[in-house]
């Protein structure tokens, strides 16, 4: 039997769980949903508590993951299928195809140059757009393009082929078609992250209504040097950077009456992040946080709080908040209370917390796996307290987000645990 391990998902989770793997020997397959592994961590500005660039920790992470020697990256491609037991499971993959040949593409970009297509760009959570032609960002792993057959002209109106001339080494490929993989494993890792919820349906905040309501991804887009803007903070009535800021925590999350009791655990933390960030960027940057309970308990959290108040000005208030608007200035007002009294104040932007939930595809992929969701949609284990990570079906094991609310340090964590339950798994197995 081959010592093999599938890892489900290309986020820190999923990388940490395959390095570890691979640096004891054993093949990784690592599947990811989208054309470049990093997840939601490669979108991220900074991390918290250290305020580190997310990218230049991550980076190097990815690239050893797609290099070495015993991992197999299969990006843009998802589990459809799934039988045996631990020690030997049968794995079937839908490998999507990208229409652009993996071994010849080297990420130059001049085909983006020449598409004609323009299309919501959901990397920079539509902020902007992109080309039909794409690729995610640009530290992307693997660097190669990928054609959105939903938008290219070629395949949905046979015109245009413009990417095929510019290609100078002859990647394009519209004839490609969609490929089953099957692949045999001893054990299987579940590291498939987390959406981010559309606060829409919560119009006491007036997403989508007023334009300078943000959420907390947009934000973190925007702030991001790499981002739509560049790193400057923009509203989007006027472009004009705002001086006074309001974050709202718990849109969505502890909130029994939209599907979320639970806390989604970084919300505290990013905003406090977000807060510092602005005024690292603009010295007079007023903020001002709205939060119902601090939750500042893992290691340098609370620190980080008060380093906010002393260093950076932030503001916190212990209130639940909504929003209100004053049209001549696009300026949302937030309305909050304290001490039971009603008050209200003007910002130039808010930026909104938005819970973090489980993937759509969760429990389609519980039903392949034959795994339980609990109560919120999450991945379940066997035993929160005795046995995380572990599963109801030996041999698949759980990581990160996918598994409930984590942080990225926690993340890692349960990526390494997860490669080490699989591991032992196939000892046990006799691999």
């Amino acid at each position: 039997m081959e010592k093999a391990v599938m890892v489900i998902g290309g986020g820190v989770a999923g990388i940490q769980a395959s390095l570890d793997l691979a640096d004891k020997g054993l093949i990784v397959h690592l599947v990811e949903k989208t054309p470049s592994i990093g997840g939601r961590m490669a979108q991220l500005d900074k991390t918290f508590p250290t305020n580190d660039c997310s990218i230049c920790i991550l980076a190097p992470k990815m690239a050893d993951c797609f290099s070495h020697p015993n991992t197999n990256v299969i990006t843009y491609s998802e589990v459809i299928g799934v039988e045996g037991s631990v020690g030997n499971f049968k794995v079937k993959v839908l490998k999507k195809a990208r229409y652009v040949d993996e071994s010849k593409c080297t990420g130059c970009g001049e085909c983006l140059e020449k598409c004609p297509s323009k299309v919501v760009n959901d990397w920079e959570m539509g902020l902007t757009t992109r080309k039909a032609i794409y690729i995610p960002f640009m530290q992307a792993v693997p660097r190669v393009m990928t054609i959105d057959k939903e938008h290219c002209l070629k395949l949905t109106k046979d015109k245009c082929g413009n990417c095929m001339k510019a290609c100078k080494r002859g990647a394009i490929n519209y004839e490609m078609k969609d490929q089953v993989l099957e692949v045999e494993v001893a054990a299987i890792i579940v590291a498939t992250g987390f959406d981010v919820w559309d606060p829409t349906p919560s119009t006491e905040y007036g997403y989508g209504r007023y334009p300078n309501v943000f959420t907390a991804m947009e934000y973190e887009r925007m702030i991001n040097a790499a981002g739509p803007t560049h790193g400057h903070i923009q509203r989007r009535s006027d472009k004009e950077r705002p001086r006074k800021m309001a974050f709202i925590q718990c849109v969505g999350s502890r909130n029994p009456q939209v599907g979320h009791p639970y806390c989604c655990a970084v919300c505290c933390m990013h905003a406090t992040k977000e807060s510092m960030l602005a005024r690292e960027h603009y010295d007079d940057i007023e903020s001002t946080i709205f939060y119902k309970d601090m939750r500042a308990c893992s290691k340098g959290f609370y620190e980080y709080v008060e380093r906010a108040k002393r260093d950076y000005g932030v503001r916190y208030i212990n209130s639940d908040a909504t929003v209100q608007e004053n049209a001549d200035k696009h300026n949302p007002i937030v309305v909050y209370d304290v001490g039971g009294r009603q008050q209200s104040e003007e910002f130039d932007l808010v930026v909104l917390a938005t819970t973090l939930v489980p993937k759509k595809e969760t429990a389609e992929l519980a039903k392949l796996l034959g795994l339980k969701v609990d109560e919120f949609g999450f991945l379940e284990s066997s035993d929160r307290i005795l046995g995380p990570g572990r599963t109801v079906k030996p041999g698949i094991y759980l990581a990160g987000y996918a598994a409930g609310p984590a942080d990225i340090p926690e993340s890692v964590a349960q990526g390494s645990s997860a490669a080490a339950k699989a591991v032992e798994a196939i000892a046990q197995a006799g691999g």
